[in-house]
């Protein structure tokens, strides 16, 4: 709302006031000593009470009410509290724009309500699955198929980029370097970096890095087993997952320390979208206590494409070494 017109104080000069028409300011000033000079109190007359005698208004001037005795000295009180009422108001508006120049070119001021800020709107996390409530279950959504959870087995809650984990729960101390070690870990994920479309020579090319990343050196440059000493190769072949064509590579993997494991690369085509390249990798310890190899072939006999239970996969013991 617009405040009514009337005199203001001038927020360009300070201790002077300045007369608002109702729509914008003129050039039009006073001071206080102005308003003090403007009274005049003549003497009183007989049979009347004290009055007080406003001296006229200058142009642009809002004229002052003058003031009688009794009631009209009352009203005149009300007034002058309402008008320092106004002016604390419009000074406060004022002040709060800012205004480094001269007033005459700002907008009016205004009576403004304060106003709650809408919230700012965040954007979740991208995620790589869609939730879901079934504990036997990993869906990776993204390369649109679902791994069953082996018995002894769990989901990861934290994974990196778009890699799903599957785990062992129980950890140990690595008999390497410091830190917590676990007995099996699957994991699946896009292949990134290469355009390449066979699922052979991705499993031919991803053991490597597997078997690095699982018992030589993990991404914070420990060695959890002392490094590796040798690998062999035991298995290698085609298999069906998720009605696709694909292809694993497995490697017994040795170690300085510890008793080492068996390291497998799965690639295969997804069911989905421009059909990309899975790669699946399996961690199982050799030592006591570890899960059974079965449990890789487990996995991969139950990869299904999302929303498709019936289509099954192959079971990689099925083939024999080459």
């Amino acid at each position: 709302m617009t405040p009514p017109a009337g005199w203001y104080p001038d927020p360009s000069t300070p201790g002077t006031e300045r007369w608002w028409d109702g729509t914008a300011w003129t050039e039009h000033r006073r001071t206080p000593a102005d308003v003090t000079a403007a009274c005049q109190t003549p003497q009183q007359q007989p049979g009347f009470g004290p009055t007080v005698v406003m001296q006229q208004p200058g142009p642009g001037q809002a004229p002052v009410p003058g003031q009688g005795g009794g009631g009209r000295a009352k009203i005149v009180a009300i007034s002058v509290a309402g008008a320092v009422l106004v002016a604390s108001i419009v000074t406060g508006v004022v002040v709060l724009q800012n205004d480094d120049g001269d007033p005459q070119g700002s907008p009016a001021p205004t009576a403004t309500t304060a106003v709650e800020p809408s919230p700012t709107p965040t954007t979740p996390a991208p995620t790589t699955s869609a939730p879901d409530a079934d504990p036997d279950t990993l869906v990776d959504q993204l390369n649109g198929i679902t791994l069953p959870v082996p018995t002894g087995w769990e989901k990861a809650e934290n994974t990196v980029g778009d890699e799903l984990t599957l785990q062992t729960p129980d950890t140990y101390d690595c008999p390497g370097d410091t830190g917590l070690c676990r007995q099996g870990k699957i994991t699946s994920s896009t292949a990134t970096g290469t355009d390449e479309r066979s699922p052979k020579k991705l499993a031919e090319a991803d053991i490597k890095d597997a078997a690095d990343a699982a018992y030589d050196e993990d991404t914070i440059n420990r060695k959890p087993f002392g490094g590796m000493t040798r690998h062999e190769r035991i298995k290698a072949g085609t298999v069906a997952v998720g009605g696709r064509s694909g292809y694993f590579v497995r490697w017994r993997v040795h170690t300085n320390k510890g008793s080492g494991g068996y390291v497998q690369s799965l690639a295969f085509p997804s069911s989905t979208g421009s059909e990309a390249m899975v790669i699946v990798r399996f961690t199982l310890d050799a030592g006591k206590g570890a899960p059974p190899l079965s449990d890789i072939d487990e996995v991969i006999g139950g990869i299904r494409p999302v929303g498709d239970s019936e289509t099954g996969g192959g079971v990689g013991s099925s083939v024999g070494p080459s």
